[in-house]
């Protein structure tokens, strides 16, 4: 296993949580707002302490530090103010050590798939919200790109569709899921849960501080779990061949 937890905790936040995802998974915590997701986000992240124990690649992730952490690791935060007046070319690059042919033909690509070709000038507080939300997500997919950095093996994104818009998701969807199919697992909280329907391997569900349940989507995500949750009518439908969560009026 890539990640594996044993009762991490924190106290009056998240209850003991037990849980682990193999390589190239996608995995997605969903639950209702306070549910905890962002602290045990944190907690996978290295950057909040727990009780119990956490393992990044069979090693305890007390043992990785700063930059060796970094290389293996992104880290998406929920909410993040724009550094400096730095362009977006600048703040880009320092998210990767590596230069190139193969970064340059990597970022390219990249900038496309994020449609902020026209950005690169730009200082990032003149960017709007998913401008900045894009340029974030570029930079963090840039860190563990296995392309240009061999040793990258975990994304973790804390609300990662936040300020974009339907094609812009899409063009996330797809980045995803050429990451995971590099190899690369994905832990991202969602609140979506449609989306966490169609798109997640697995899902985690949190409510309070507490795991409620995991497992494949299907099994996890059942309107009779949901309502007592959520504390409203879910129903489930079918369409085209996809199971779809619907809330009654």
């Amino acid at each position: 296993m890539l990640l594996r937890l044993q009762q991490a905790a924190v106290p009056g936040r998240l209850m003991p949580f037990s849980g682990e995802i193999a390589a190239g998974q996608l995995l997605h915590v969903a639950g209702p707002n306070g549910a905890g997701k962002s602290t045990l986000l944190s907690v996978i992240a290295g950057l909040q302490p727990a009780t119990g124990s956490v393992a990044l690649d069979e090693r305890p992730l007390s043992d990785w530090q700063g930059a060796a952490l970094a290389r293996v690791r992104g880290w998406l935060p929920q909410q993040q103010m724009p550094l400096s007046q730095m362009p977006v070319w600048h703040y880009l690059r320092l998210h990767f050590k590596q230069g190139g042919a193969q970064a340059d033909a990597r970022l390219g690509t990249l900038l496309q798939q994020l449609q902020l070709q026209d950005k690169l000038s730009h200082s990032l507080t003149r960017l709007s919200g998913g401008e900045w939300q894009r340029v974030r997500l570029a930079a963090v997919c840039l860190q563990i790109d296995p392309r240009i950095n061999p040793l990258g093996r975990l994304l973790i994104l804390d609300e990662p569709m936040t300020a974009l818009d339907i094609g812009q998701q899409k063009a996330v969807d797809d980045l995803i899921a050429e990451l995971c199919a590099a190899g690369i697992s994905v832990i991202a909280s969602s609140h979506d849960l449609n989306h966490s329907l169609q798109r997640a391997s697995q899902i985690w569900l949190m409510d309070r501080g507490h795991l409620i349940a995991q497992g494949e989507p299907a099994a996890v995500l059942t309107p009779q779990r949901l309502t007592p949750l959520y504390q409203v009518a879910f129903r489930q439908l079918e369409l085209e061949g996809r199971t779809l969560l619907t809330v009654l009026p």
